[in-house]
């Protein structure tokens, strides 16, 4: 079951209506449609995306533009859960997909047999779509990507751009770039753009408001883009054994093997780990917070609850975690995590079944 709470002034929590809540809710995801836990949970400025094992993606949200999928005249959002499905230009259905990214106004969408499709605006080249596309009210396929013999192995993105993992360690990235975030110093990148300068096979990537973070299969690291909040200055030594990173808008965070957490960045309202932690198992971070499930299972939060993506009382000045419980119900006990702009989101279970977790 998918629980959600944080902001939702244009629906992208998906509970049918557009008030902000700080107490897990559950969804409108259709009733017994997916028995496992999301891969991956992304968001948007105003609209979210939850892709399952069954290759299913649903979306909710501000979809004025067609970011959650081809517009519907009759509204400029939507409050509930709705499975994402289109047409291609040969009229051939798409509804199954292995991965999904978000810009602040886009979506990404990649096929299983490594089709890219991309809809919304972006006035920076985040559709990826060819000089001057700001707009795309249906998905459209971006052209000759990937490469030949390459596939995409993983999708990441922030505000105004996205990078594309291959297959042969190689990465692709596309939208603003003005701070060299995408290996470049320029305006806008506006179709996929090899990342040079990166000495290494690239397995992960995170991207912030305006840099991008990538991890090799031996632990080293190289961040491009702006040193705001020392985001490049005060990176740690490279590390081998690391789990699992993920960035917020200026700042990122890092979970080691051992379940211990390393962050650095922005820490103005809190968003950098807090000490004292327990185990971690998972970590999702979104814009300027962050949920980490504990190797016992408790939710914790910290960061910028303004809007309840913290859960009650989780504000996020005291620069300490907030533990979160899933309606008090001792019966349920939590899977999967996900976070988005000042969002959250949580898969529960019942206790004793099994679900899935998102891979690392």
């Amino acid at each position: 079951m998918l629980y959600a709470f944080g902001s939702n002034g244009s629906g992208q929590l998906g509970l049918g209506h557009t008030e902000d809540v700080s107490i897990p809710s559950l969804t409108t995801l259709p009733a017994g449609e997916e028995s496992q836990a999301p891969l991956r949970i992304v968001a948007g400025g105003n609209h979210t995306l939850v892709l399952f094992p069954s290759g299913a993606i649903y979306a909710a949200g501000e979809n004025d533009n067609g970011r959650c999928g081809p517009v519907n005249d009759a509204e400029s959002s939507q409050s509930t859960f709705r499975r994402v499905s289109f047409t291609d230009r040969n009229g051939m259905p798409i509804d199954s997909f292995k991965l999904c990214s978000a810009t602040w106004a886009a979506s990404t969408f990649v096929t299983a047999d490594n089709q890219v499709f991309s809809c919304g605006s972006g006035q920076k080249g985040e559709l990826g779509l060819g000089p001057e596309v700001k707009d795309a009210r249906v998905p459209q396929v971006i052209a000759n990507f990937p490469p030949p013999e390459t596939e995409i192995v993983d999708l990441s993105a922030c505000m105004g751009h996205t990078i594309a993992l291959l297959s042969d360690g190689t990465v692709y990235g596309w939208g603003a770039s003005r701070k060299g975030q995408l290996g470049v110093v320029e305006p806008a990148l506006w179709g996929p753009s090899r990342i040079s300068g990166i000495d290494f096979s690239v397995i992960r990537a995170a991207c912030g408001r305006e840099f991008s973070f990538f991890k090799g299969s031996q632990g080293q690291h190289v961040v491009l883009g702006s040193d705001k909040w020392n985001i490049i200055s005060n990176a740690p030594a490279s590390s081998s054994e690391w789990k699992d990173v993920g960035a917020g808008w200026g700042n990122i965070v890092q979970l080691s093997s051992d379940g211990g957490l390393s962050s650095w960045g922005r820490n103005d309202h809190g968003q950098l780990a807090p000490r004292a932690l327990p185990k971690i198992e998972q970590i999702a971070i979104g814009s300027e917070h962050t949920l980490a499930l504990t190797t016992m299972g408790k939710l914790l939060a910290w960061g910028w609850g303004e809007h309840g993506n913290c859960g009650p009382n989780g504000d996020g000045e005291n620069k300490s975690w907030n533990e979160i419980r899933v309606d008090d119900n001792s019966s349920l006990s939590i899977s999967s995590i996900g976070a988005g702009c000042a969002s959250s989101f949580l898969w529960a279970v019942e206790e004793g079944h099994a679900s899935q977790r998102p891979p690392t």
